[in-house]
């Protein structure tokens, strides 16, 4: 059985290293954790809420902020470091990151998922969700917080692009985000 599944996983990977061993361990946690939601919120016996238009619109867009935030933020590099490796900075206070590939496979793939915002976004939206059923007041606290951010994000990248539409286009002007962290496509 064992020579089956490496088999497999041989022709799976094609000779390319993918931490499929990996990956079933993220599956499994992220099973865990969805069946530990259910039984808290059995176990509270609070109704599940009907979300309506506003609170996924609020979860959207604290999904979108609290992923990027932990996978691409400068500042929440050190939680990263033990699974990636700084490439370079990509603008606006984030950096690009490797996987540390010769970490195994366990850590292989939890750095794939911590380094990348479309991976870590279900698992965001998941726990934001299942805040919405145990502890709904804070949950929509903390998702007004990420979505006023992610807000505030979009204003500085605006007035960044309208600022150098001002000086002329895209000639060289003096850049209103500090050099290094503005964005490559505004470079």
């Amino acid at each position: 059985m064992a020579d089956r599944l490496e088999a497999l996983h041989e022709e799976y990977a094609q000779g390319a290293r993918r931490p499929l061993k990996g990956y079933l361990g993220l599956l499994a946690g992220y099973g865990v954790a969805v069946g530990a939601l259910v039984a808290a919120a059995r176990f509270s016996r609070r109704p599940l809420p009907r979300p309506g238009v506003g609170d996924v619109l609020l979860i959207t867009a604290a999904t979108y902020k609290a992923s990027r935030l932990l996978s691409k933020d400068a500042v929440t590099s050190p939680l990263r470091a033990p699974f990636t490796r700084y490439e370079k900075p990509i603008g606006a206070g984030e950096v690009q990151e490797e996987v540390r590939d010769e970490a195994g496979p366990a850590r292989h793939a939890f750095g794939e998922l911590v380094s990348c915002p479309f991976c870590l976004s279900m698992w965001m939206a998941t726990g934001l969700t299942g805040g919405l059923v145990l502890a709904p007041r804070f949950t929509r606290l903390v998702a007004t917080a990420l979505t006023a951010v992610a807000g505030a994000d979009f204003l500085h990248l605006g007035y960044a692009i309208a600022h150098r539409h001002a000086e002329g286009g895209s000639k060289p002007a003096p850049a209103p985000l500090p050099a290094g962290f503005e964005p490559a496509e505004l470079r």
